[in-house]
């Protein structure tokens, strides 16, 4: 279990808004169409077959090679409107962007009831956006893209896109949210972007961005579990196996670990404009769960979705006590 720990920080202003009414957040009108939908089907680089010892390796990672040069893919399922329109988007203070494969209907149905449940909190909005490609083939894909499509008719909640939602591509699913980030939500202050299956106390994470200063979302900030001192595994059939077809140093530069982060709407943009012109490259352990430690953090991890829904009540149990002599972080 990965324990989200502060990485890098920049001084940030704590911003105060005004509750909003629901009808009013979401007054703006939501587009038929949106640019996305025009990008094409990105083509295969068949060039890669060149790759020394190409045929050798993992379908995955073949698969990964022939498209890594793809900057956009077609949209499937979008929600033009989930901050309030662009105008609006400086009302949403923290944006929870959940990385999400289509299987995982229970994950995220747990989460609309917990931690990511879209809710004013400290007199500022949360908002949820979660961010999908597809999987699967024939009958069961058509099974899943609809299911999220009815998903999305529901909560307004979902972004699809048509590519292949496998762990090479987590990357991807990045960029392609960082895209539709600067068109429709470009003025929000501050974003979680994490996995469906952490545990994230968004109540702390909101007293912690609000107890901040100088920033307001409009300057550099990224917190989450520092990662540094350790290579890429050349193990094959490890799940995190990357050859050195796909990067051929023995190191990684210091980096925060995918599960869960937050940043700021303005290290979101910088991200993005990176991002255009670089290449797509693909801990802290608890013995229980106890929901005292679990209330004076920001993030962990791994947790099934019916842990994930009791943890949520017991951290918010008005009956809960917890030991203030004890240290549990």
């Amino acid at each position: 279990i990965t324990v989200l720990w502060l990485c890098h920080l920049c001084t940030i202003t704590t911003i105060h808004k005004s509750k909003k009414r629901e009808e009013e957040f979401f007054s703006t009108t939501q587009p038929t169409h949106s640019y996305v939908y025009s990008w094409t089907k990105c083509q295969k680089n068949t060039s890669a077959t060149n790759i020394t010892d190409f045929n050798s390796l993992p379908e995955t990672i073949k698969d990964f090679l022939y498209y890594r040069h793809c900057r956009h893919f077609p949209m499937l399922l979008d929600a033009p409107s989930k901050c309030g329109g662009a105008e609006k988007s400086s009302d949403v203070f923290l944006l929870l962007v959940i990385k999400s494969s289509p299987g995982n209907y229970e994950r995220r149905e747990v989460l609309r009831k917990t931690w990511a449940k879209e809710r004013p909190y400290k007199g500022v909005w949360i908002r949820r956006i979660f961010i999908s490609g597809t999987s699967e083939s024939g009958s069961e894909k058509v099974r899943q893209n609809r299911l999220l499509e009815l998903e999305n008719q529901e909560y307004n909640d979902i972004l699809q896109w048509n590519f292949e939602d496998t762990f090479f591509n987590l990357t991807l699913k990045q960029i392609l949210f960082l895209e539709w980030l600067e068109i429709y939500c470009p003025n929000v202050s501050f974003l979680l972007n994490g996995d469906d299956d952490v545990f994230a106390n968004t109540d702390n994470m909101v007293e912690y961005l609000q107890s901040l200063r100088d920033n307001g979302g409009r300057k550099s900030l990224f917190v989450g579990h520092l990662i540094q001192n350790v290579g890429p595994i050349r193990i094959p059939g490890n799940k995190y196996f990357i050859p050195k077809q796909v990067y051929e140093s023995e190191s990684y530069p210091p980096y925060c670990g995918g599960g869960g982060f937050l940043l700021s709407g303005y290290t979101a943009s910088v991200i993005y404009n990176m991002s255009q012109s670089m290449s797509v490259m693909s801990c802290h352990v608890m013995d229980d769960y106890d929901p005292c430690y679990y209330k004076e953090i920001l993030l962990v991890h791994r947790f099934l979705p019916s842990d994930m829904y009791l943890m949520w009540k017991r951290i918010h149990d008005p009956n809960l006590i917890c030991d203030k002599s004890k240290k549990y972080l």
